[in-house]
């Protein structure tokens, strides 16, 4: 039995996604240490069940996410305040929204906050086939921008290849070939204003290269365990900058903006008329999750699969 307190609204979890940042919390690696004890998971859709007398904008039977992080999303049940929920439409499909609040918000945030891209820009970015990478492509798709990425190669690439153009990538490259490419030198495609990393070391170097005079390369993620090097030459003579990116100090910062609400308006109208869509993923059952954790920490960036617990089958 659930004891609901009059300012609580308890929920049914159904869906949390799992991601690496997930697993470096509960091995203590990640900067954001919730007081122990403390349950994992930062993503996630449930159901409302159960109000408090005084809850106004929630009823019985809403679909929610989590409007924060680190609230604790792997358990089939939760009580949380009202401020810590925000209500999703239910045209937007569960998988979409189990993940809504973190990989296309960060995609998003980047496209927006760097540089004042126009049609016709260019963007490029390495760990295309990730999930943020995926939505990255989207919405380069949408509003215009071209999109140049880089993957690891793999047996199978040329099937990756033609997925990541039905997203609407303009390019996609292996490591190899972005070193070789005469892409940007032939005019083909203009150099790129932007550029996306979240693998770090020699990847990051090869895309920093292709970055036009005064472009900007955002780093929010290191894959690879590797540092980032920056040339020299990159800094004095092209007066590249280098910047970092992270979701979670960007939703503190603005939790209750204007801008933070029109981010969410947007991307869930993208998902409800089918525009944005979620990657390749796999529901698996809570008592198997250790398949979704040994393949959420996987670095060899090939699964090209978004794991998401399953807490109805718990």
């Amino acid at each position: 039995m659930y004891l609901v307190y009059v300012v609580k609204v308890m929920i049914i979890v159904t869906q949390p996604p799992v991601n690496p940042a997930d697993i470096n919390t509960i091995q203590g690696k990640y900067p954001n240490k919730p007081p122990l004890p403390a349950v994992p998971g930062n993503e996630g859709v449930g159901e409302v069940i159960a109000i408090g007398s005084n809850i106004k904008h929630l009823n019985v039977g809403d679909r929610v996410i989590p409007n924060g992080s680190h609230l604790g999303t792997w358990r089939t049940h939760a009580n949380y305040t009202s401020e810590e929920l925000m209500k999703v439409p239910k045209e937007v499909g569960t998988i979409e929204a189990s993940m809504l609040n973190v990989n296309p918000c960060t995609a998003y945030r980047m496209l927006k906050d760097f540089v004042s891209l126009k049609p016709g820009d260019t963007v490029i970015q390495n760990g295309g086939n990730s999930a943020v990478g995926q939505m990255v492509i989207q919405l380069c798709k949408l509003w215009n921008y071209k999109s140049v990425s880089v993957v690891r190669d793999r047996p199978n690439i040329q099937e990756l290849k033609d997925y990541l153009i039905s997203l609407g990538a303009d390019e996609i490259f292996t490591e190899n070939e972005v070193k070789k490419t005469q892409t940007f030198k032939s005019k083909k495609l203009p150099s790129p204003k932007l550029a996306l990393n979240c693998i770090c070391g020699q990847n990051a170097l090869e895309v920093l290269r292709h970055l036009a005079h005064g472009g900007i390369m955002v780093t929010y993620g290191g894959m690879s365990r590797e540092p980032l090097t920056v040339p020299t030459s990159a800094l004095i003579f092209k007066d590249i900058t280098i910047k970092g990116f992270w979701m979670t100090a960007w939703t503190k910062a603005n939790m209750n903006s204007l801008e933070r609400e029109s981010m969410f308006s947007e991307l869930g109208a993208l998902f409800k008329d089918k525009k944005l869509k979620a990657p390749p993923h796999k529901l698996v059952p809570f008592c198997q999750y250790q398949e979704a954790v040994t393949n959420a920490l996987n670095m060899n960036g090939r699964t090209g699969i978004k794991y998401i617990l399953d807490m109805t089958k718990p």
